[in-house]
């Protein structure tokens, strides 16, 4: 009996290794397992749906140490709403992908794995030909980790080398990427980490279009800073020389950079990134209205904290929103604004269409943290909310306790814009005058902002005070303040291109762009690219 098991088992393994010698042949095998797989996740999720709250005192007996779980009345009381959670990593880890790992690939629990076997499933249902090999390229900066892309169970998916987003520069990283999405003519996807990664890669295409074209016509990856040379090597070997594409690029780049993605690739159907909302929304904004003018944005994922929470099933929708999986993470809801005695509520007790604070339970030891977001619970599927993130907490303009929130602020602002003729905003930070210092002057706390803009060189004093003056209109608090001396007049301050891609390098790390800055560091380097 032993001997034909094993001989059945070499069998297999034969098999396997041979269909994974023929590219094309395992991607189709892998891409219908992988869908298979998520379908049936599907079908769980409407199961897990109809119970709610048995679905998270059941998630809840998994974070918990063995024997010490009595339910979610029990653990509330033990264990007050704690403080703000610990930042994860994006994306989480994820197992190396062997090809007799497949199968175990398909029956994973990890809410990771959970989330990419949805979206391939719900991806390939709303664009047949996104799922093509190679057909996906990637934009995405992790220079101390892996880069996990959203549907990396299915690696052959990807036409971008997954060394190319460990170089320690974002700028070259960016550089790097792009070359290779552009060397690709027959791309169905273009997938970035955060909208900005996407909107800084094709600032370097503007900037720098002459040079890629000759590199895609010669097949090299030129020397630059950030880049090393070992790792240059590396991946100019998988560069080949192409005439006809460099011709092409330098072809469509005269024309002009409004609709230039969709003309660079004309069988793109979508264009994926980790997060559209908040600080990145006004990215993709930006993005629609210029380069990538005429493409669907999907935003498959909510995370928080570091924490997969829920996944966008609707691709097709402009505006995100997600459903909240009950067996990811132990979630609870402060409803916004806070109460008097704010007691939590939980996943199955929201109401459609209020606000609620996040606190959350995802990882064993980080027990009830405020995950510093708010959401709005926009309907539900079966009993799991449908939700859309509406602002960071963090992220609230306050020098007097007036708190204005970074999504009003913003709506704010793009109103000032409208009024400067041909202007176009592209970015903005905040600061408060108490992190400038003495160099703030005597004058009473203000906010100063800085902002990158198209199709305009200069601010006039008259532009400057229109946004002091919409603010004094859209927040009464504001303009009783003002009215009284205690908030002094806003500054506002125009920098040059490009200032913002290097304060993004200069986080560090591939995070949503904080609205307020609170390091000096990163104030001084915008301060230094002010150009009115």
């Amino acid at each position: 009996m032993l001997p034909a098991v094993a001989a059945a088992a070499v069998a297999v393994m034969v098999v396997v290794a041979v269909v994974a010698a023929v590219p094309a042949l395992w991607h189709r095998l892998s891409r219908s397992a992988l869908r298979r797989a998520g379908a049936r996740y599907r079908r769980r999720l409407e199961l897990l749906g109809t119970d709610v709250r048995l679905s998270q005192e059941r998630r809840l007996r998994r974070l918990l140490p063995p024997g010490t779980a009595r339910g979610s009345e029990d653990f509330r009381e033990r264990h007050p709403v704690g403080q703000r959670c610990a930042d994860g990593a994006p994306g989480g880890q994820v197992p190396p992908l062997r090809p007799w790992a497949l199968l175990r690939c398909c029956w994973g629990t990890d809410p990771p794995l959970q989330g990419s076997l949805l979206y391939l499933d719900t991806l390939h249902a709303a664009f047949p030909r996104a799922l093509a090999p190679q057909g996906t390229a990637l934009l995405c900066w992790a220079p101390h980790h892996r880069c996990v892309p959203a549907g990396w169970p299915l690696p052959s998916l990807y036409c971008t080398p997954a060394a190319a987003g460990s170089i320690p520069s974002r700028a070259a990283a960016l550089r790097v990427q792009l070359l290779f999405a552009l060397q690709q003519r027959a791309l169905h996807v273009l997938e970035a980490a955060l909208p900005a990664e996407l909107l800084d890669a094709l600032a370097a295409l503007r900037s720098g279009w002459p040079e890629l074209a000759q590199d895609l016509a010669l097949g090299t990856l030129r020397p630059q800073p950030g880049l090393p040379e070992g790792l240059r090597v590396q991946l100019q070997a998988l560069l080949t020389p192409n005439a006809t594409r460099a011709a092409e690029l330098r072809a469509e780049c005269a024309r002009g950079f409004e609709g230039i993605v969709q003309r660079l690739w004309p069988q793109l159907e979508v264009v994926v990134v980790g997060t559209a909302h908040g600080a990145e929304q006004l990215y993709c904004d930006v993005l629609r209205q210029a380069e990538c003018k005429g493409l669907p944005f999907y935003c498959p994922f909510y995370r928080a904290a570091g924490a997969l929470l829920g996944v966008n099933l609707w691709p097709e929708e402009p505006a995100p929103r997600f459903l909240l999986c009950p067996d990811w993470a132990f979630c609870e809801f402060l409803p916004s604004p806070a109460e008097e005695e704010p007691r939590t509520v939980l996943l199955g007790e929201l109401w459609e269409g209020r606000e609620y604070g996040l606190v959350l339970t995802a990882r064993p030891g980080e027990y009830r943290c405020h995950a510093g977001e708010v959401l709005r619970v926009t309907g539900f599927h079966k009993q799991c909310p449908v939700v859309e993130p509406v602002r960071r907490e963090s992220q609230a303009l306050s020098v007097r306790g007036e708190s204005i929130p970074e999504e009003r602020f913003c709506q704010s602002l793009c109103r000032a814009v409208g009024m400067w003729p041909g202007a176009r905003l592209v970015d903005y930070v905040c600061v408060e005058s108490a992190l400038l210092g003495a160099s703030s002057g005597a004058c009473a706390p203000h906010y100063e902002v800085f902002v990158e803009l198209r199709g305009l060189r200069d601010l006039s004093e008259g532009q400057r005070y229109k946004l002091d003056q919409c603010l004094q209109e859209d927040f009464p608090i504001y303009k009783s303040f003002r009215f009284k001396g205690s908030i002094g007049p806003l500054r506002l301050h125009m920098v040059g291109a490009g200032a913002f891609a290097r304060l993004r390098e200069a986080l560090g790390k591939p995070v949503p762009m904080p609205r307020v800055l609170q390091e000096e560091r990163l104030l001084q380097l915008i301060q230094s690219s002010v150009i009115s």
